[in-house]
């Protein structure tokens, strides 16, 4: 049984071979809906005049910013890793991609409307902490000096303990972060071993504990479930060491095996790994522990502690979601600096080079990095919004989205509601007066509820590159 805080009492309608059906059912291939249409749809660019003429137009009036600082560096390589990343032990590697990160960022400053106000920031990976401390006072001094940040602006960074210092986190605390994602993925040594992460839970807490001690409490986990040789059980047993750590948020994702795109993932092929069906236990394990432990169940693979200003969003209908996953910030553009960031700006998404020498080509020909952008429709936008909404809200009202986009939302749909009905007949939602409301039991499969309202998805022919939804 799963049992959601703040939602109705989970459906008693399954049986444990009904459960089974549905898991072989729905296991599908399908994005993850960080954004709409997905990347995969982006199209390949010669220059990039249209994508700053779109900025320029864009800063015709003040707004408020998300800002994603990508840092591509690792030490080393952990095999079930999809990131863009660049893996050295060459300290110095940092410091010409910073400068030219600095180029970039500095160009982008002078098209940007002067009253802009960055009210959330993002370091990711890669690892952003392989930077020296050094590098990263650097880096949050030159955030600061090209751009206006809000004095309640969310900070985050995401965290490797192996490679931490307590000057690390003291640089962190100077130049203003205020929110740390810790990766940690599993505690157990066989897992570890197999996914070539050794991190001991010893390391975990000193740097949570250097964290709260510099002032940087609000503090998430990420793990991952569906790596090697882990099941239900052992799986209980990390998030029982993790709740030690008492963090705020977890961000538990469901390892996407995709060897065809990264090739190291291969490696782990030669270990036992949990097939969908086990997978799925685990979901609903995580879920029922967490629930009952005071965390809220945000959507997807996201939990936060009740009191935290994501439950408390998910409550008040403001939840967000973008490339970052969750969020509480609301109608911001995101600005992506770095190889392989991706901008929201507008209707508009700007991807970067991926490759690290055409990067800092790019960047010392005076040029931007984009090479990849989508502009979307008025259909997109309409989908985009649906999507969005089911996604942090949980339910779907067409009257709301109608009289939003001014259109008859029922009859606009209407592709969709043949599988919105093969979901109700499973009970997976549950039609309301204006539309319908996810079940617990659908919330599992979230995704796939998603995919009624995509018009990409099957018409593609890019569905396999997708990870599957359990």
């Amino acid at each position: 049984m799963i049992r959601v805080i703040g939602s109705k009492p989970p459906i008693k309608c399954t049986t444990m071979n009904a459960q089974r059906d549905l898991v072989s059912k729905y296991s599908r291939q399908a994005p993850r809906y960080t954004s709409y249409p997905s990347a995969l749809h982006f199209e390949m660019i010669t220059g990039t005049d249209r994508a700053i003429s779109h900025i320029i137009d864009r800063n015709d009036t003040p707004r408020a910013l998300s800002i994603y600082i990508h840092i591509p560096f690792c030490a080393s390589l952990c095999w079930y890793c999809g990131c863009t990343k660049v893996i050295t032990r060459r300290q110095g590697d940092s410091r010409s991609y910073l400068d030219r990160m600095y180029a970039e960022m500095e160009r982008m400053s002078k098209i940007m409307h002067s009253g802009n106000r960055v009210v959330q920031l993002h370091f990711g990976g890669g690892t952003p902490t392989f930077l020296t401390p050094d590098e990263l006072r650097e880096v949050g001094r030159r955030i600061r000096s090209y751009f206006h940040c809000d004095d309640t602006m969310e900070f985050a960074v995401e965290i490797d303990p192996r490679r931490l210092t307590r000057d690390h986190v003291s640089a962190l605390a100077e130049i203003g972060c205020n929110r740390a994602s810790i990766g940690v993925q599993d505690v157990r040594d066989d897992v570890q071993q197999a996914i070539n992460r050794i991190q001991p839970m010893s390391v975990n807490k000193q740097v949570v504990g250097w964290l709260r001690e510099a002032g940087i409490r609000s503090i998430n986990v990420d793990l991952i479930y569906g790596l090697p040789f882990q099941t239900r059980h052992s799986f209980e047993s990390t998030l029982n060491a993790v709740k030690t750590l008492d963090p705020d948020r977890f961000a538990i994702f469901n390892y996407a095996h995709v060897p065809w795109m990264m090739p190291s993932q291969k490696l782990l092929d030669r270990h036992p790994m949990p097939d969908a069906h086990e997978k799925f236990t685990m979901l609903e394990m995580m879920i029922d522990h967490l629930t009952r432990s005071g965390y809220d169940y945000i959507g997807m693979d996201h939990f936060a502690k009740i009191d935290d200003e994501l439950a408390v969003a998910r409550r008040n209908g403001t939840l967000q979601r973008n490339f970052q996953g969750y969020s509480t910030r609301s109608e911001t553009d995101i600005y992506g600096f770095g190889m392989s960031s991706i901008s929201q700006i507008g209707n508009a998404y700007l991807q970067s080079v991926k490759d690290l020498d055409t990067y800092n080509s790019r960047i010392d020909n005076d040029d931007f990095p984009y090479y990849r952008h989508y502009y979307l429709t008025q259909d997109d936008r309409i989908r985009r919004h649906t999507i969005m909404r089911l996604m942090c809200d949980l339910e779907i009202d067409f009257g709301k989205i109608g009289e939003h986009w001014n259109l008859d939302a029922t009859g606009y749909f209407s592709d969709a509601m043949v599988k919105l009905e093969e979901l109700a007949s499973d009970r997976l939602i549950l039609w309301s007066a204006n539309g319908f409301r996810v079940t617990p039991a659908g919330r599992l499969f979230l995704r796939n509820i998603a995919t009624a309202f995509d018009a990409y998805l099957n018409v593609s022919g890019k569905t396999d590159r997708y990870s599957k939804t359990v």
